[in-house]
C-alpha cells in the first residue's frame, strides 16, 4: 500500500531536550501502525506535531503527496486527523451528541437543529456498535463509553487518520476485546490508525507494523512475525532483556500484616488476609472485585464497617491515612495523578510532603536536607527530571510513579501497597519498579500488589488472592501449575475447593 501520510526528517528541540531526531514515519489507508517507545522516547511530541499542537523545527509532513503545515489543531482536524488522548477531550456537562458535533452543529441561520444532531449522532454511534443514548451527559458515561464518544467525534469530522494514545489503559478485558473489534472495523473502512500502547499483547494483536522510537530517534520497524514481545522490548530499551520480571532470591518470614473480616458496605465483604516478611502478595480479580476498596481500608482512606488490622501482632487503630502512615503502612494509589501527587507542585515538594516532620526543626523546614534526600532517590531510582523544581505534571507516567515511590521509601514503611503500579508506564520503567518491589521485600518488608495484568501477577507474586464483587474467591501459592486461565476461572467464580490452598478465615 502507498502511504497517504508521510513524515520525513522531523526534528524538534525544547530547552535542554532534543525530543525528535530526524524521525521518519508513514501510514497507509486501512493500516494500523503501532508507535512504541519508553516514556520520553518522543511519541507524544510526534503526536502533537501531527495534531497541530506543536510545529517541527525541521522536516516535512505530506498528506496525499502534498506538503501540509499544521499551525493550529484545527488545521489538523480539517485535514482529517483526529487524536484520542488518554485523558479525554470532552465537555462533561454536555451530552454525548453535543460533544460529537461541538463546533460543527447542524444549523439554520444560527439555530441548531437538535433533532438532526441527535439523529446523526445515533446513526454514527450505531455504526461503531455503541448503544449510548446521544442525550446522555458525558459525566454520566463510563470510561469505555467516553472513548466511544471520542471515536464517534472523529467520524463526525470524517477523519481519515485516527491516533489512539493508550486507549485501553482503563478498560476491562471485555471492553478491550470490543476495542479490538472496533479497530478492525475502522481499518476495513479505510481509516489509517496510529496506535500508542505500552501493552505489547495489543500490538501483536492489532498492528500491521510497529515503529519504535528511543531517545527521540527512530531505532527500528517491525512487521508481521517480527513483532515478537522480546524483540519489541529489546528495541525499546536498547538492550536484550532475558526476562520482563527480575528474579530475586527472597526468604519469606513471619507474618507482618494481618487483617481479619474487613467489611465496607457491599464493596468489601468479610475479607481476611496475611502478608509475611519478604513476601509479595498479589490481589487480583475483575473490575469491581473490591481490590482497591480492600487496601483503602488497610490504609485508612475509607472507614471500615468492621474488622481488625494488626502489624507485627499489635492491633492498629487506623481511622485515616495519617494513622496508617504513622504505623508504617503506605499506599501507592491506582490513580497517581489524582491521589498520589499534587501536580501543581514541584517534584521535590511532592517528595517532601509526607516527610516534612523529618526535615523540620522547630517548625522550620531544612530545604537543603530535603533536597539532598530527594537527590539521593533521583539517582538511586533513576528519576528523569530537568531539575528538582520541575512541576510533577510535566513528568512522564513512569517518572511520576518513581516520585511517589521515593516519598514512601523515605518514610521507611514496613508494609507497602502497590495499586496497579505499572499502569500506563513503559517496559523499562516497569522493570525498575519490579526491581524495587523485590528489593524492599528482600529487606523484610511486606508487599501487597494489585494488578489487572495476569502476566504481571504471575511474574511478581509469591501468593495470589482472588476477589470477586468484594468477596474472597480463593488463594494459591504461585508456581508452575498456576496459570492465567486458572486465575480467570477463580475471578469469575469457578473455584475448585480442592485446589484452593488456604481457607480465608
Amino acid at each position: 500500500m502507498e502511504p497517504f501520510l508521510t513524515l520525513r526528517s522531523i526534528e524538534k528541540r525544547f530547552p535542554g531536550v532534543h525530543a525528535l531526531k530526524s524521525v521518519d514515519f508513514d501510514l497507509s489507508q486501512g493500516e494500523c501502525v503501532a508507535l512504541l517507545g519508553e516514556n520520553g522516547a518522543g511519541k507524544s511530541t510526534l503526536i502533537k506535531i501531527l495534531g497541530g499542537a506543536q510545529s517541527p523545527d525541521r522536516g516535512r509532513v505530506k498528506l496525499d503527496g502534498e506538503e501540509v503545515v499544521f499551525n493550529h489543531p484545527t488545521d489538523s482536524l480539517d485535514a482529517g486527523i483526529a487524536i484520542i488522548y488518554q485523558e479525554f477531550n470532552l465537555v462533561p456537562g454536555l451530552s454525548a451528541g453535543q460533544n460529537m458535533f461541538l463546533g460543527i452543529e447542524p444549523n439554520d441561520y444560527g439555530w441548531i437543529r437538535r433533532g438532526d444532531e441527535i439523529a446523526k449522532a445515533r446513526e454514527i454511534l450505531n455504526r461503531i456498535g455503541s448503544t449510548i443514548d446521544p442525550n446522555t451527559r458525558c459525566d454520566e458515561l463510563t470510561v469505555a463509553e467516553k472513548q466511544m464518544v471520542e471515536i464517534a467525534k472523529a467520524l463526525v469530522r470524517k477523519a481519515r487518520i485516527l491516533i489512539m494514545d493508550e486507549p485501553s489503559a482503563a478498560l476491562t478485558n471485555k471492553e478491550v476485546e470490543r476495542l479490538y473489534e472496533l479497530v478492525d472495523d475502522l481499518k476495513a473502512e479505510g481509516l489509517g490508525i496510529v496506535y500508542v500502547s505500552h501493552r505489547l499483547e495489543e500490538v501483536e494483536r492489532l498492528a500491521d507494523r510497529a515503529v519504535v522510537l528511543r531517545d527521540g530517534a527512530r531505532v527500528g520497524e517491525l512487521q508481521g512475525d517480527e513483532m515478537k514481545r522480546n524483540r519489541i522490548i529489546e528495541l525499546m530499551v536498547g538492550r536484550a532483556m532475558d526476562s520482563e520480571f527480575p528474579t530475586e532470591d527472597r526468604k519469606v518470614g513471619d507474618i507482618r500484616l494481618r487483617a481479619r473480616n474487613l467489611n465496607k458496605g457491599n464493596k468489601v465483604k468479610g475479607i481476611s488476609l496475611e502478608v509475611r516478611a519478604g513476601e509479595i502478595l498479589a490481589l487480583t480479580g475483575l473490575v469491581g472485585a473490591g481490590r482497591t476498596e480492600t487496601v483503602r481500608l488497610l490504609f485508612g482512606a475509607d472507614v471500615r464497617d468492621g474488622g481488625i488490622v494488626e502489624l507485627d501482632g499489635k492491633e492498629l487503630d487506623i481511622q485515616n491515612p495519617r494513622d496508617a502512615i504513622k504505623a508504617g503502612i503506605c499506599l501507592l494509589t491506582e490513580d497517581r495523578k489524582e491521589q498520589g501527587l499534587v501536580l501543581g507542585l514541584s517534584v521535590k515538594e511532592n517528595f517532601g510532603l509526607p516527610n516534612l516532620r523529618a526535615f523540620s526543626t522547630n517548625g522550620l523546614i531544612d530545604r537543603n536536607g530535603e533536597l539532598n534526600r530527594f537527590d539521593h532517590y533521583v539517582k538511586s531510582i533513576s528519576i528523569k527530571i530537568s531539575d528538582p523544581d520541575q512541576l510533577a505534571e510535566k513528568l512522564s507516567g513512569g517518572n511520576q510513579q518513581k516520585v511517589v515511590l521515593a516519598k514512601w521509601l523515605e518514610k521507611n514503611a514496613e508494609i507497602l501497597i502497590f495499586d496497579e503500579p505499572t499502569r500506563g508506564i513503559d517496559v523499562g520503567a516497569k522493570f525498575e519498579i519490579y526491581q524495587w518491589m523485590n528489593r524492599l521485600a528482600k529487606q523484610g518488608k511486606g508487599i501487597i500488589m494489585i494488578s489487572s495484568e495476569l502476566p504481571e501477577v504471575l511474574g511478581m507474586s509469591d501468593r495470589i488472592m482472588v476477589l470477586k464483587e468484594g468477596e474472597f474467591m480463593g488463594e494459591v501459592t504461585n508456581g508452575s501449575d498456576v496459570t492465567q486461565e486458572k486465575l480467570m476461572a477463580m475471578a469469575i467464580g469457578i473455584v475448585d475447593d480442592k485446589e484452593s490452598e488456604n481457607e480465608n478465615s
